[in-house]
């Protein structure tokens, strides 16, 4: 700025070129000043989402035919095939993505040169080597991939129609009572107080928690409205809680007043970004003590919930879970009440 003067634009691939000369320097708060005070000429390809444009470059190294072929598949994920639905976010499809790589890169390997060609042993061929979750998710991302390409009138017949997915998860797991215990007394912010009463004593999972909005918090109706796609779960906040969302809205406004980041939890980090990011799953998950994690805490709860109850339908409606997840509750809690009596 001394040489090219105060007035002068500034190239944003200039700020990140220089960024790269030192760990110590940063690109996006330095382009964030420029650009407020309209100094700033800006690169679109550096505003490109990063999964978008690692799908876009991992299609780009494929045969032809197939890469066409799941570019379609990406498409639909991304709400604009034939049937309207909701467009999934490219973080979720590039996960699918990375999972199918490998069996995508040996079907082309041994001369497939569409995916038409594929078979129903094709498929079981290649989850037959797989256990657990890695099987459970390559079933999933090609049950996925082939139900769009039918959809789409790509190819005629689903390989994957009879493909079995198998359980989502184990038997849920309760967290030790003496982890329990004392449990908000080990932690010291209202951040921390807050997640904690959301995930153990309501079950909202940790995405829902970093992503829920402050115009989702109603302390006048005790309510917060969790938002999951097009669906909507509301919770009833209890006296506790109630009384630890005010402290944590009470600390936010004093410690930055300024802020316009709409998301409910914000950082030191994120509360001031121009760009209202919400806060790391990380960063939730580091507030807890040792040895205690987000998903432990949940489990809990319903698990909890289940042991008491033994009504799926409470569960569904308490915690906004499926069926299917009730059930795995259900089954854990009370197995004599959901095995299979002999024949």
């Amino acid at each position: 700025m001394y040489w090219l003067g105060a007035e002068t634009a500034i190239f944003e691939r200039d700020v990140h070129d220089l960024a790269q000369l030192d760990p110590n320097l940063a690109a996006k708060p330095v382009c964030q000043f420029l650009r407020i005070r309209g100094l700033l000429v800006e690169d679109p390809e550096l505003h490109r989402d990063g999964d978008q444009v690692w799908i876009e470059t991992t299609l780009a190294a494929m045969p032809k035919p197939v890469a066409t072929e799941v570019r379609t598949w990406v498409a639909v994920l991304r709400g604009q095939g034939r049937r309207q639905g909701e467009a999934r976010g490219y973080d979720g499809i590039r996960r699918y993505l990375v999972a199918l790589q490998p069996t995508l890169a040996a079907w082309t390997a041994a001369n497939v040169t569409t995916l038409r060609e594929i078979t129903q042993d094709q498929v079981e061929k290649a989850v037959a080597d797989l256990s657990g979750h890695a099987r459970r998710q390559l079933a999933i991302c090609l049950r996925s991939l082939f139900r769009a390409l039918r959809q789409e009138r790509v190819i005629f017949r689903d390989p994957t129609r009879h493909l079995p997915v198998g359980d989502l998860k184990g038997v849920p797991q309760s967290v030790p009572s003496d982890v329990l215990d004392g449990l908000l007394d080990q932690v010291t912010t209202p951040l921390a107080r807050l997640v904690i009463a959301l995930v153990a004593v309501h079950a909202v999972p940790g995405n829902d928690v970093r992503t829920v909005r402050t115009t989702d918090l109603s302390l006048a109706r005790g309510t917060l409205e969790i938002r999951r796609g097009l669906l909507r779960h509301t919770v009833y906040l209890e006296e506790f809680t109630h009384r630890l969302a005010t402290e944590w809205l009470t600390y936010r406004h004093r410690r930055w007043p300024a802020s316009t980041n709409p998301h409910l939890l914000v950082s030191q980090k994120t509360a001031l970004d121009p760009d209202q990011p919400a806060v790391s799953i990380g960063l939730l998950q580091g507030v807890l003590p040792k040895g205690v994690t987000l998903e432990g805490l949940r489990q809990d709860r319903i698990l909890n919930e289940a042991f008491e109850t033994a009504d799926p339908l409470k569960l569904m409606r308490l915690f906004g879970i499926t069926e299917q997840t009730a059930m795995r509750y259900m089954t854990a809690a009370h197995p004599e009440r959901t095995a299979k009596l002999p024949r």
